[in-house]
């Protein structure tokens, strides 16, 4: 079964011929141009070239005999150069007659959609029949002419209005919605919204061809769409500004930086086929761009930043290779600097005046001039002495922020020796100086420094002066002349001398020579001897105006004397009475002296006394201490031992002293008995003197202590005799409170609030309905009557209730009348002590009797003698 294709002129539409708005339009001109001979397609010769028309009919000629198994002519009959009009016409008279005699599956055109049979199968001979591919059916974007007819889609078992087709997937059931439609009826598909390559570039869907019944008669087949771009999207740079720098004086074709674009029409044609260019530059055309790269190079030599420090280009990028749409953008491209201008001095001889006998102090600056960038070191300036300055006495160092040489003397300078100084300086880049700059016409200068003179201060010849002197040298004695110099020889001034600094007041300074001397003997214990040596400040001050002052520091070192002998430390102590228990008595020895006049110091028992060497042993430990050992078993108590001692001064010195010792009994740890240990403790080192000397303050202590406690006995029974007595003479004359405060009331009841409720609400909450009881305030010891008395049931009981009260108020005896008028000034009957105040009360102080105080004791004797009768 072969394949029907139906159109409106009875004849299928030329092969792979789509309508495109340049069709037709282009100027007739021959394919040979600029860009080169156009290519011709496989089947033709490679030197063959036609029109843009020509071309479109022979190409569809050729694919069509190509598939029709059709002869293809010979290549030689075919034109070699470009036709004209004429020849155009019957190209196309030749295509539609190919197309009549074999059709042919093409692209459907736009005029009339073409009829496809998705369905059917091709035959083969032995083999299982598979269907048909459909080919993608290609529309373009923004097609404003809606809808518009796509293609028609037909089954083989069409039988008039007994199939029903239709379409599903991306743009018809799926977003975006209502792109395709399809006449369920007829096939037709449908072109219903304008299409964006950029957003869908293809839409595949599905048809499907039931019958009237819903089953279905085909299975579903596969139906793509693709979409034409067209050039409708402008190419955009990446960024608005470009940034790039480059050395000057680069080399062309230096790399300084790249522009890059994008166009989102499909990259696979000339719509987004990008070029770069440059369109202003703003000077000599020193740059370049890549219109396929977009890389910017240098292209000619002449960048120089001191001329032209920053570069803006204004670039372009246009699609269709340079022809369709464009867009600008901006590129701001920085020489970077480099050493090409040597520092030069502003002049060629600089003056400057210093004064002498100072440092560290600035002469003057020396300006220079550099072209390059200031701040880098290809601007930074060094400066150098070449000649003029032996001894070093100057140095020149930069400012950073000016660039300027500063002068300034780092030894002082000396006006009677030299008054002139010319120097010879030259400057220079941090950075090298390139081979090709040029040479600095002033790189070198002459700079003359006349020195200052000034009153310069005394100058001692030995400063530190270190001396020595004996430790308690007699006042008077000579300790050294620290004397010291003008350096004005020419001014001829008179120097004098004193003390600036002298915290023990030991010295004496001849103010006119500068001899010093002690003038009191020195305390070995000053603080102010530090590792025995004292320190005095001297001044030296000319007679100048003003004067000028030296300072000098006159070290003394005390030299040590053996002037004390070592002393036993301690005194005493206790030992064994046998030498096979304890260790001995380990003992020791100071000296006030420092070194060398003291240890190592030699312990010997005293050769006055020879029984000492029979009963003891002293041997040396070290340089400082020895140990007492008994020869033989020693009585216990105290022993009184002379031991000589002597240090290693020169002379040395000695000294006898006694020791006290305690023998005691040891136990076989070599650690005296309790017995023998109180018996040490008692007397060890203690003299009887001391003893009575301290059992006698013991008992004056205890004399005062008895003395002041009798002293407080007596004051306390002296205090509690006044007091008796005062109490006596003032028994009368005070008032005794007792701190009564009454009885308290009778009645102790509060008062019941539920009495006043209403005698629904006491029925609410849970009370008993009737007549509340009554209360009544009985007198205090008497029983209080009980009357009970029931709650009003209703509203209407609250008369009765109310006459009740009334009545019990009326027959209570304990209840006074309060419908009468009270008395308040009855004071009742029968009372012992009587009225105390009454209207009737006499106001005759001759009728008060106060006689009967008397009788109630001492207390009220003071009112009776006041009130009472003489």
């Amino acid at each position: 079964m072969r394949e029907n294709v139906r159109s409106l002129s009875d004849r299928p539409p030329l092969p792979h011929l789509t309508w495109s708005p340049a069709f037709g339009s282009a100027p007739d001109t021959c394919c040979h141009s600029a860009a080169g001979p156009a290519q011709a397609p496989p089947l033709l010769p490679p030197h063959t070239c036609y029109h843009s028309l020509a071309r479109t009919l022979v190409l569809s000629l050729t694919r069509v005999l190509s598939q029709q198994k059709a002869p293809l002519p010979p290549p030689d009959t075919l034109p070699a150069a470009c036709y004209r009009p004429m020849d155009a016409a019957l190209l196309l008279a030749l295509g539609l007659l190919a197309q009549s005699l074999f059709p042919s599956a093409g692209v459907p055109r736009l005029r009339r959609p073409r009829t496809l049979y998705p369905w059917r199968q091709a035959p083969t001979l032995g083999r299982v029949r598979r269907a048909w591919v459909i080919p993608p059916i290609s529309v373009s974007e923004n097609h404003k002419r809606l809808p518009f007819p796509l293609v028609q889609i037909k089954s083989d078992k069409q039988q008039l209005g007994s199939v029903i087709y239709s379409i599903q997937g991306p743009g018809v059931d799926e977003e975006p919605r209502g792109v395709f439609s399809i006449d369920k009826f007829t096939g037709k598909v449908s072109l219903n919204a304008m299409l964006d390559r950029e957003k869908t570039d293809r839409f595949r869907l599905r048809a499907f061809a039931l019958d009237l019944g819903g089953a279905t008669l085909e299975e579903p087949t596969d139906l793509e769409i693709v979409v034409v771009d067209q050039n409708d999207n402008r190419p955009v740079f990446r960024q608005e500004v470009f940034t790039g720098r480059v050395l000057e004086g680069a080399v062309p074709g230096t790399y300084v930086t790249r522009a890059e674009a994008t166009d989102a029409d499909d990259p696979e044609t000339d719509n987004a086929a990008l070029r770069y260019s440059i369109l202003e530059q703003g000077g000599p055309q020193l740059f370049s761009i890549d219109p396929l790269t977009g890389e910017i190079r240098t292209v000619q030599v002449g960048l120089d930043r001191e001329v032209v420090a920053v570069y803006n280009l204004t670039l372009q990028v246009a699609d269709m290779s340079g022809d369709g749409l464009t867009a600008t953008a901006s590129a701001i491209i920085t020489l970077e600097d480099i050493n090409d201008n040597a520092p030069e001095f502003t002049g060629d001889q600089f003056f400057m005046e210093a004064a002498e006998a100072v440092s560290g102090v600035d002469v003057g600056r020396l300006e220079v001039e550099d072209r390059d960038l200031p701040g880098s070191p290809n601007w930074a300036a060094r400066f150098t002495i070449l000649e003029g300055d032996p001894d070093g006495q100057f140095t020149i160092r930069t400012d950073p922020r000016t660039n300027e040489g500063v002068l300034s003397v780092v030894k002082p300078l000396d006006y009677e020796s030299r008054e002139w100084y010319d120097l010879k300086v030259a400057v220079q880049n941090e950075a090298p100086l390139q081979a090709a700059a040029p040479r600095a016409e002033r790189g070198q200068a002459r700079v003359s420094v006349q020195v200052r003179d000034v009153n310069e201060a005394p100058v001692f010849q030995e400063n530190p002066l270190r001396t020595s002197l004996a430790e308690g040298a007699a006042p008077g004695t000579p300790v050294a002349t620290f004397s010291a110099r003008d350096p004005d020889t020419q001014q001829l001034q008179r120097l004098s001398y004193s003390k600036d600094y002298d915290p023990e007041d030991w010295l004496q300074v001849d103010g006119a020579t500068g001899r010093v001397q002690t003038q009191r003997v020195l305390s070995p214990s000053s603080p102010f001897l530090k590792d025995g040596w004292y320190r005095a400040i001297i001044l030296a001050r000319d007679d100048a105006s003003p004067p000028s002052t030296a300072t000098g520091t006159l070290s003394i070192e005390i030299l040590e004397v053996n002037d004390h002998a070592p002393e036993l430390s301690p005194p005493w102590g206790s030992l064994c009475s046998t030498p096979d228990r304890g260790s001995g008595l380990l003992l020791g020895a100071t000296d006030e002296d420092l070194p060398p006049h003291g240890a190592p110091f030699h312990f010997q028992l005293s050769p006055r006394v020879p029984e000492l060497a029979r009963n003891w042993s002293l041997s040396q430990v070290n340089v400082s201490h020895a140990r007492l050992r008994p020869k033989l078993r020693v009585p216990e108590g105290l022993h009184r031992l002379s031991l000589l001692l002597q240090d290693s001064g020169q002379p040395p010195q000695q000294r006898e002293q006694p020791l006290n010792v305690t023998v005691c009994r040891c136990g076989q740890d070599g650690a005296c008995l309790p017995g023998a240990a109180a018996l040490r403790a008692g007397g060890a080192g203690i003299s009887l003197g001391a003893l009575v000397i301290m059992l006698a303050s013991v008992i004056l202590l205890l004399l005062l202590a008895l003395l002041v406690a009798l002293l407080a006995r007596f004051r306390q029974q002296s205090w509690d005799k006044r007091l008796l007595h005062g109490l006596q003479d003032d028994l009368r004359d005070n008032i005794l409170n007792y701190d009564e405060q009454g009885g308290g009331e009778e009645d102790q009841d509060a008062y019941d609030i539920d009495q006043l409720r209403h005698p629904a609400e006491l029925a609410a909450f849970g009370a008993p309905l009737g007549r509340p009881p009554l209360r009544r305030d009985a007198p205090f010891g008497r029983a209080r009557p009980q009357v009970t008395r029931a709650l009003p049931t209703s509203p209407a009981d609250i008369a009765d209730f109310i006459n009740d009260g009334l009545e019990a108020a009326d027959c209570d005896p304990s209840v006074p009348p309060y419908d009468t008028a009270l008395i308040y000034d009855y004071e009742g009957d029968g009372s012992l002590a009587g009225t105390l105040s009454s209207i009737l009360s006499s106001l005759d102080d001759e009728d008060q009797d106060y006689s009967c105080l008397r009788e109630w004791g001492p207390r009220f004797s003071r009112l009776a003698d006041l009130y009472g009768p003489p």
